[in-house]
């Protein structure tokens, strides 16, 4: 059992808490027994595995016990976890050009953990469909785009802004084509901006179209996800039953 703060394994947590350490090392800290098994259950095999010595999950590998104040110690979450995993960041699914999703989010500088999570549960939720993130965007990996992706990470496909295939149809807040009265068919693309600045005239200029969500009289714009996740289903419902 583990019993020391200055054991290799609780360091390496530690360290993963930095993007940097984590693009570095190609590793990453799922917290919690929900994202652990979501991971393993998804084909993602465990680096590392440390568990609560007094509150095993029984649903899961064999893992290293450890101290349950010591595991306390490294999360990051609210409240003790039973079990903190360790994955390779190799071992997340990305797109395949050769054949992707028939849709997608193209996400241009989405800074916000939260959002990038729920826009990847969106992705999950009505797709199928991918996620490309540019420079700028908030690491999926970091522990509350994982908390808030409720292990979508671990099965939606993403890729780098560039790499979006597709018809590109960019969201707006005002002065696009209603989104409704767009050909949302398979291939589609949808490009969101930053929370604050949108998407600058130049990445709008390699789209195919510009399209607003229709809001209420005086509203200013939505949120990015909640956007993201209306095009999603916007998409959807249009698949033939």
């Amino acid at each position: 059992m583990i019993t020391s703060a200055s054991n290799p394994r609780l360091r390496l947590v530690r360290r993963l808490a930095s993007r940097n350490q984590r693009e570095r090392l190609g590793l990453f800290v799922c917290e919690g027994e929900d994202l652990v098994e979501a991971a393993v259950a998804a084909g993602l095999e465990p680096a590392e595995l440390l568990v609560d010595a007094l509150r095993p999950v029984p649903d899961l590998p064999s893992g290293e016990a450890v101290e349950p104040s010591l595991l306390a110690e490294v999360s990051t979450l609210g409240h003790p976890p039973r079990v903190i995993g360790i994955f390779r960041r190799a071992d997340l699914p990305l797109l395949d050009s050769r054949t992707p999703p028939p849709v997608g989010l193209a996400l241009w500088h989405v800074a916000d953990p939260g959002n990038i999570g729920t826009l990847l549960r969106a992705a999950d939720g009505l797709g199928p469909a991918f996620v490309a993130l540019s420079q700028g965007c908030a690491d999926p990996t970091g522990p509350k785009a994982l908390r808030a992706s409720a292990g979508a990470l671990f099965c939606v496909p993403t890729a780098r802004f560039e790499e979006a295939p597709g018809h590109r149809i960019a969201l707006v807040a005002h002065g696009g084509k209603p989104l409704d009265e767009l050909e949302l068919g398979e291939g589609t693309t949808f490009v969101l901006g930053a929370e604050r600045e949108g998407i600058p005239d130049d990445v709008l200029a390699t789209c195919d179209e510009i399209a607003t969500i229709p809001l209420a009289a005086g509203a200013e714009s939505l949120h990015v996800a909640i956007a993201g996740a209306i095009a999603l289903y916007e998409w959807r419902r249009r698949l033939p039953r």
